[in-house]
């Protein structure tokens, strides 16, 4: 089958691979309809490449058709339409019972001292082949694809995925009073889907600061107030003003590591590139190598007694935070991977009543399997007006 393969910093490839088979009696087999290039996959691409070995398959957000299940698998079956969750769950552990799929102690990377599996996602998580291929094999079938009906475009579900979950996740986090203001920081796909389900959800006031023209005002045209990155001191006062003073009542950072900002932390991120593995592995783990400037903005902007919800990825092992004035505002820090099954039931109906989120026209691009090498540039350089993009086999 083709897939796409990470062979080194900004060096992602289209390969002929093997196809994959039954491992396991509670494994699947798809055929990839769809697949998303997600933020994330741009970390693998630029930041977090110490923990990548050439060749590996990337991608965490597909759907396609059941071709082939194990014995263990009763709930699909061949011809099935699924949607496959990025996190790799078992449905009947302790922590999978707490609604904490992400958490799941039957696929948990305990060799890392990581949470549940990921497809596509470095040997922190687990190093199991990812979606953006023709064909994926997806282990825990018994629990984890998501039927979905025959007959509307991939578009309608796909997000169920990734993107939907970890956006609405982001949102109950966030703890946003009904009618209260939130502040989104970060309009990539992520960002921008925070807007539409806290709207959904009854917020009454929607902020947003993104430094790319085209995706602030994608967000204008749902009603989102958004802000230029421009100076970070006038955006705190920026926000404040439009808050009454006070601060939004709750932040999403959708950002995470690669925030604008923090020559230092930048420094040392393009240094985890050229240096041997093992060396920028360790540096991760031992320095503060993230780019903090969005959570910063977030604790700086937030009201006293707010909640600050991080969606957005971190990476190092001891980035500095500002304790004091944490404690000082009392703010209420929320943070997590999506547990993805934990919330399609709330999802679900929303893609099949009138489309509020606007699925449908989310993806920005959909080009081929073969053109992804090129869709990861202009989705890294946040050229073409791009937000999101599908893949297809």
């Amino acid at each position: 089958m083709r897939a796409v393969t990470w062979h080194g910093r900004g060096d992602v490839r289209v390969e002929t691979v093997p196809d994959p088979i039954l491992q396991e009696p509670t494994d699947a087999v798809i055929r990839v309809t769809s697949s998303g290039i997600c933020g994330s996959d741009l970390h693998l691409y630029e930041v977090l490449t110490p923990f990548m070995a050439e060749g590996d398959i990337l991608g965490h957000e597909p759907m396609g058709i059941v071709e082939e299940v194990g014995p263990a698998v009763t709930g699909i079956r061949p011809g099935d339409r699924v949607v496959v969750p990025f996190n790799i769950a078992c449905g009947h552990c302790w922590m999978c019972g707490q609604g904490l799929q992400s958490q799941c102690e039957t696929t948990q990377v305990r060799q890392e001292g990581m949470g549940a599996a990921l497809f596509g996602y470095t040997r922190l998580y687990g190093q199991v082949p990812g979606g953006q291929a023709q064909f994926l094999r997806v282990p825990q079938a018994q629990y984890g694809p998501i039927t979905v009906p025959v007959g509307p475009p991939d578009d309608m579900f796909v997000y169920l995925s990734d993107v939907l979950p970890t956006a609405w996740q982001a949102v109950e986090y966030a703890a946003i009073p009904q009618g209260g203001s939130v502040l989104v920081l970060g309009l990539g796909p992520i960002g921008d889907m925070c807007c539409r389900v806290a709207a959904l959800r009854g917020a009454g006031q929607l902020i947003a600061i993104d430094p790319v023209p085209e995706r602030r005002e994608r967000a204008r045209a749902r009603g989102v107030t958004t802000l230029d990155l421009g100076d970070r001191d006038d955006l705190v006062a920026a926000v404040r003003e439009l808050t009454g003073g006070r601060g939004p009542d709750s932040v999403i950072d959708a950002v995470g590591m690669e925030a604008h900002g923090s020559p230092v932390s930048a420094t040392l991120q393009k240094m985890t590139g050229v240096l041997p593995d093992a060396v920028a592995a360790k540096l991760m783990e031992t320095a503060g190598v993230d780019r903090m400037a969005a959570l910063n903005l977030a604790i700086e902007a937030v009201r006293r007694g707010g909640t600050i919800s991080i969606i957005g990825v971190y990476g190092g092992m001891a980035d500095p935070l500002p304790m004091l004035t944490l404690f000082d505002k009392q703010v209420q820090l929320r943070m997590g991977q999506a547990n993805v099954r934990n919330w399609v039931d709330d999802i679900m109906p929303l893609l099949t009543d009138g489309d509020p989120l606007g699925v449908l026209d989310f993806a920005t691009h959909r080009v081929p399997l073969t053109d992804a090498p090129e869709a990861y540039r202009t989705f890294q350089e946040k050229k073409d007006g791009c937000v999101k993009v599908l893949l297809q086999p």
